[in-house]
């Protein structure tokens, strides 16, 4: 990554800093913080519109997490402690840790909850992010990809979730004009991120650490940053690593169309996708028992 993105130090003070418009500590429920929902926060950074932090012993919260439905969206997940197996007949076995994500496509409609169970770490951390999806894909047929570390690309302290950045692509088969990074930074150091053409919505959750924009950005905290494409420099000040989330994109043009689980373009494609989940919830009640043998249950299309 160029020097001028990534040093250790200070900020550059002579280019004043892209200003802080909302920020957050959600609210909680057990070991999940909402962070962003559709109805909030969700109107002004979307396509991103909805942010969950999450911290827990891997079993309890599985136990706790129950198979629920979605349509119109995608959710993506990412830790920033800890790991989770995932054990899926199209997709194989493996682990999910730091850098690595599942990227599950919801489209049409789908039910899920249990695709990931617990790994080797006693406690994980992360987040789970849902984005909009275009309407070329809000009642497409639904897809996952669980991609371990190794699958995925860095451009110098972040990993490439979502998208592309500073030469480096995301193997996530997510829409275009979408960007989301994991991003570590160490004490001191110093990292700028030029958003691409037309990422005027951008935002970023801290997880562990500090970090000093136009101002001070805490551990579970999110910011949302001033619509425009100026840089956003950032600097890790606490006495251990500052890990944390950024997204931008190219704002979504469309009103968002809410149900429980479901946020799509329009009424008609919302009806489309509850009616999906309807007929979905149906056979998995006759499906009976899904699990796997690493007591996983795969997602339901």
């Amino acid at each position: 990554m160029p020097l001028a993105h990534f040093v250790a130090g200070a900020p550059d003070l002579g280019t004043a800093p892209r200003q802080i418009v909302h920020r957050t500590r959600g609210h909680g429920h057990g070991p999940i913080t909402r962070l962003m929902s559709p109805s909030d926060l969700g109107q002004v950074v979307k396509p991103f519109v909805f942010l969950d932090l999450f911290e827990a012993d891997p079993r309890a919260m599985a136990e706790g997490m129950g198979i629920h439905p979605h349509s119109g969206i995608a959710t993506i997940t990412v830790f920033t402690k800890g790991d989770l197996r995932f054990d899926d007949p199209d997709a194989g076995q493996g682990m999910i840790g730091y850098g690595g994500v599942e990227w599950m496509q919801a489209g049409g409609g789908v039910w899920h909850g249990k695709e990931l169970s617990a790994g080797s770490s006693p406690r994980i951390q992360g987040f789970q992010l849902w984005i909009t999806l275009p309407p070329e894909r809000e009642n497409a047929p639904s897809e996952s990809q669980y991609l371990p570390s190794d699958g995925m690309a860095a451009a110098g302290p972040a990993h490439v979730i979502l998208g592309a950045y500073d030469g480096v692509r995301s193997p996530v088969r997510a829409p275009d004009g979408v960007n989301y990074l994991l991003i570590t930074l160490r004490p001191g150091e110093t990292w700028t991120y030029a958003p691409p053409a037309g990422h005027e919505a951008a935002w970023l959750s801290v997880a562990q650490g500090r970090l000093e924009a136009s101002e001070t950005v805490s551990a579970g905290e999110m910011v949302v940053f001033a619509a425009s494409q100026e840089e956003i420099a950032l600097t890790a000040t606490g006495t251990a690593d500052t890990i944390f989330v950024l997204g931008s994109a190219v704002p979504h043009p469309h009103e968002l169309h809410m149900g429980y689980y479901s946020v799509h373009t329009s009424a008609d494609a919302l009806v489309r996708g509850e009616n999906r989940i309807a007929e979905l919830g149906r056979a998995l009640a006759e499906a009976g028992d899904r699990r796997t043998g690493s007591g996983s249950t795969p997602v339901f299309r």
